[in-house]
């Protein structure tokens, strides 16, 4: 029998004949046109210009009230065009790709980024798209039927609904795109990329005796629909959403205080997400408005914390074969044994920071943003023990089995909501807790880690990052953890 009362996020496994994604050319620039609008972006002065290009269809599903209450189609195209002129950045974006319009783009670009003109042109292209890919689909989801997608929907639904009497009220929702991208720049880079990615979720909510608690559960990734079939059936995402409201209608309040601390595998990963992933994205270290900013090759964590970040994990949500800024990604090393030692670059951080080595970490929403560096898929490395002994070496304590998110200061000081946790008593969970509180400061965390499950696990395929204005889809994980002392805000 399972020590722990609650399901595991579900490990991506698939079977039969990877697809490969096909590129398409929505955009009928020749490598010849965009090497010359490039000289045109860098025609005021500009150390660098790029173009990105794009073009996505998006497929969206609600259902609601027993009935499908909304679907969407939508597609998207267009092309941002960026010159890099010392630490400025000149942007311009553009829907039309009729050339008259394009060379707009371009010099409004290039006029932002002025500086001294140089004659020389831009070198040929030369195409780096990349044959391998980590995307691994066997069935398209652009090829499906919108009466299959409604059936993985219905499915999430009815099986949430149906759980128990006092799930009274569930939503499920679905989404896929397909994106086409093509990138060039100003160093002779063109690359290509076919980005899928699919999701679905329920949200159930349970009422008993006048109070009502919530439940979530969901996942996909860069997959085809053989997903919800093979690794994590609709079934399981409504049931798993259900047995979380229901749990939390029997919840007790939180304690205050603190206390020694054990965090779930897998779902607790957006504490190191949010503590401390952004903080080491190149572009805060570069202002210092990061609390690692001057901390490259200082200890900042226990022996047992090692953290990476891996946009190269095939089929997850935060991976991809090029960055956007066309950068093979690769696994990036943060932190190992409590010492800082690389950060997430994306090109200008990198000029600015005296050529450091591209990372791959340059993303972007869309193509009518610039990229920054950004997370992908962030975890701490697995430790040397079991999870059932890091829970028995706690006698009273707080166990978080998922966190809902919350507020970083650039300080490192953070305040998460857990949206479920356990009371620990005698080395065992006991009562279910809500409305809890994790509060304290990044580096004291990391050096308070003092046991590290060998069960590394990742979350739910479902999450989203947001900086600046900008969301990307993201992943993170971790193995149970234990810190020695944190304060938990709750009930006194």
């Amino acid at each position: 029998m399972s020590l722990w009362p609650f399901a595991s996020p579900a490990r991506l496994c698939h079977h039969g004949r990877v697809v490969k994604l096909s590129y398409v050319d929505h955009f009928g620039l020749s490598a010849a046109d965009l090497r010359s609008v490039l000289g045109l972006a860098l025609s005021s002065g500009g150390d660098f210009a790029e173009i990105f290009m794009e073009h996505r269809t998006y497929d969206f599903i609600n259902m609601e009230e027993d009935i499908i209450k909304e679907t969407a189609e939508a597609v998207s195209l267009g092309m941002g065009i960026r010159v890099i002129r010392g630490d400025r950045t000149g942007f311009g974006y553009t829907n039309d790709f009729s050339m008259d319009k394009v060379r707009k783009t371009a010099l409004t670009a290039a006029a932002i980024a002025r500086g001294k003109a140089t004659a020389a042109p831009p070198p040929p292209l030369r195409d780096r798209t990349r044959a391998a890919s980590l995307y691994q689909v066997r069935r398209p989801v652009h090829e499906a039927s919108l009466r299959d997608k409604i059936k993985l929907v219905r499915g999430a639904y009815d099986a949430a609904q149906t759980y128990d009497s006092r799930i009274v009220k569930v939503k499920a929702h679905y989404s896929d795109s397909l994106s086409y991208l093509c990138i060039a720049n100003s160093e002779g880079l063109l690359v290509r990329d076919t980005r899928p990615m699919v999701k679905l979720v329920s949200v159930a909510i349970s009422e008993k005796d006048g109070k009502r608690e919530s439940g979530y559960w969901g996942g996909g990734g860069r997959v085809g629909l053989e997903y919800f079939r093979d690794t994590l059936t609709p079934r399981e995402i409504g049931i798993e959403a259900a047995r979380e409201a229901l749990l939390l209608l029997e919840a007790v309040d939180a304690p205050a205080g603190e206390m020694p601390i054990v965090l779930a595998p897998g779902h607790s990963g957006v504490l190191i997400h949010e503590a401390v992933g952004h903080l080491l994205e190149a572009d805060f270290t570069r202002k210092k408005t990061s609390v690692f900013w001057n901390k490259m090759g200082k200890k900042v964590g226990s022996d047992l914390v090692t953290i990476f970040d891996d946009p190269t994990i095939p089929s997850f949500r935060g991976s991809y074969n090029v960055d956007d800024e066309g950068t093979p990604p690769r696994k990036t090393l943060l932190i190992e044994k409590g010492v800082v030692r690389g950060l997430l670059q994306d090109k200008l951080s990198s000029r600015l920071m005296g050529h450091a080595p591209l990372t791959g970490h340059g993303r972007r929403q869309d193509y009518s943003h610039w990229p920054v560096p950004r997370m992908a898929n962030t975890y701490i490395a697995a430790g040397p023990d079991a999870p059932e002994d890091i829970l028995r070496s706690v006698d009273k304590g707080f166990y978080v089995a998922s966190l809902s998110g919350g507020q970083v200061e650039d300080s490192g000081k953070f305040t998460f909501s857990v949206s479920l946790g356990y009371l620990i008593e005698g080395g065992r969970l006991t009562a279910p807790v809500k409305q809890a509180t994790l509060i304290g400061t990044n580096i004291d965390v990391l050096k308070k880690i003092d046991r590290v499950g060998h069960d590394l696990t990742f979350g739910l395929q479902t999450g989203t990052c947001s900086k600046e204005g900008q969301d990307v889809p993201v992943t993170d994980g971790c193995p149970t953890l234990r810190i020695e002392k944190m304060t938990v805000g709750g009930q006194s």
